[in-house]
Formats: structure tokens, C-alpha cells, sequence
């Protein structure tokens, strides 16, 4: 399969914030944190978004952030009838290229997330531990 990412627009924001809130809303039930759209709206502002897309069929949605220490994957969310294709191992390995500059890639995943096993194949360790979460982290060297 042959994936691509698209740069994410302002008019991608409700699809975003949709699949946030639906792919979220368990973990969010489950630790007893309130959703917010205007906080997601504010992050969404401040961040760099990218849609994963196949084709013409977008699948989900990447966000980053970062400074002189790593790469930040702040949300990285597909459509339920998306998952299980290769396009999550494909974006982390494409998030991983990009940072090499910063020689690191971090992000946080709840706990009960089944995701931490993708992560975890995909080279990203457990570097501390949270009440409801993990932070995680990956070496990116460049060759």
C-alpha cells in the first residue's frame, strides 16, 4: 500500500477533533478527564497536523510539535476501518526520519492504549512512567 501525507488546514479541524474525541473517549471515560473542543482547537492552532491518506482516502491524522531536544507526536489517530492496514507503522517510521535533525521522537500513550505495542515495535522505549500514561521516546539518528 502506498500512503502519503497532506498537510492539514484549518478546514480539517472538525474531522480532527471528531476522530480525536471518538478514539479518545474511553480512555478520557476510563481516568476520569473532561474533553475539551476549544482545548483541542487551541493545540490544534499551535500545532504542525498532517492527514494520512491512501489515494485520495484519508485515513487519519498526525499532529507534532517540537523543540531543540525531540519531535513531539502529539495525536496520531485513524478511522476504525482503517487500522490494522500498515499506515501507523508507515507514519512512525516517516515521523522517525523527520527527527533525525532533533535526534529524537517522543510521544505519550495511556496506558490501557493497545497502541503502546505498535510504538514499542516501532523502536520507542518507555522512559517514565505516569499514573494513566507512558512517555516514550526513540533514538533517530541519521545515516
Amino acid at each position: 500500500m502506498v500512503f502519503r501525507l497532506q498537510a492539514a488546514t484549518d478546514q480539517d479541524l472538525p474531522f480532527a477533533r471528531t476522530l480525536t474525541q471518538e478514539t479518545m473517549s474511553r480512555y478520557y471515560s476510563q481516568y476520569g478527564l473532561l474533553w475539551s473542543d476549544s482545548g483541542f482547537d487551541t493545540a490544534w492552532a499551535g500545532r504542525e497536523s498532517w492527514l494520512i491518506c491512501k489515494g485520495d482516502e484519508v485515513m487519519g491524522y498526525v499532529s507534532l510539535s517540537r523543540d531543540s531536544k525531540a519531535l513531539y507526536i502529539r495525536e496520531l489517530h485513524m478511522l476504525e476501518a482503517c487500522r490494522g492496514l500498515g499506515a501507523g507503522r508507515w507514519v512512525l517510521e516517516q515521523m522517525a526520519l523527520k527527527a533525525q535533525p532533533v535526534g529524537l521522537l517522543r510521544l505519550t500513550v495511556f496506558k490501557t492504549n493497545p497502541a503502546k505495542r505498535l510504538y514499542e515495535r516501532m523502536g520507542l522505549s518507555v522512559v517514565i512512567e505516569e499514573e494513566t500514561y507512558w512517555c516514550m521516546e526513540r533514538i533517530c539518528h541519521s545515516s
